[in-house]
């Protein structure tokens, strides 16, 4: 059986992992290029997003 040491010190590990993979996913996408082919939308439909009153 584990024991509260243990369990303890597996839940601060997941957790700090856990931080620290949302830390970097951050960074990773604040830091990422822009470009065409890298986002879903195109120019076209980001044109249509914006209403019509902002044209």
């Amino acid at each position: 059986m584990i024991s509260d040491d243990n369990l303890y010190t597996l839940a601060q590990s997941l957790g700090l992992a856990a931080m620290l993979l949302i830390v970097l996913y951050h960074f990773l996408e604040i830091n990422a290029k822009d470009g065409a082919k890298t986002t879903p939308l195109s120019a076209e439909r980001k044109a249509d997003a914006v209403p019509g009153k902002a044209r």
